[in-house]
């Protein structure tokens, strides 16, 4: 998807990176509407799952959904959500989270979004976001109608 935002750059949004808890999930259990979105829009998209499986119910929860998983260690995983968005490409994807762990995946992100959703916002994360929004919902309404987004990024 390819977005004139007026005032700014053209981008290309080829990359969908989620958080799992806190973003895509509430306490380790798939929100109602993330799977139907993802396996709708996943012929335009490349849709990956980042975690460390705080749960251990990520592989469960998506089993049925077309995105890839990515688990890290436990430890030093803002280092880790970076190193894999810098080698997937920063110019292509999209990154949403809402933890402190977030905050340099968001940064380095052609386009970061910060979640607001039952886990609350780690304020740190909010700063090295583009936008902020309150349901994982509004991002998907991002994906199907890029005009959202040109309305909140614009000048």
């Amino acid at each position: 998807m390819k977005v004139n935002i007026p005032g700014k750059q053209e981008i290309e949004i080829k990359n969908i990176v989620f958080d799992y808890n806190g973003t895509i999930a509430i306490d380790g259990k798939l929100i109602d509407g993330v799977k139907e979105n993802i396996n709708e829009l996943s012929n335009k998209f490349n849709f990956f799952v980042i975690t460390a499986d705080t749960f251990g119910s990520v592989e469960q929860e998506l089993k049925s959904v077309n995105c890839k998983i990515i688990k890290i260690e436990k430890s030093l995983q803002d280092i880790s959500k970076e190193k894999f968005i810098k080698e997937l490409g920063s110019n292509t994807a999209l990154c949403v989270g809402n933890g402190r762990n977030d905050k340099l995946m968001l940064k380095e992100a052609i386009l970061g979004i910060a979640i607001l959703q039952d886990e609350g916002i780690c304020t740190q994360t909010l700063l090295n976001s583009d936008i902020l929004v309150k349901s994982i919902l509004d991002v998907f309404g991002f994906l199907n109608d890029k005009n959202r987004l040109i309305a909140t990024l614009r000048n």
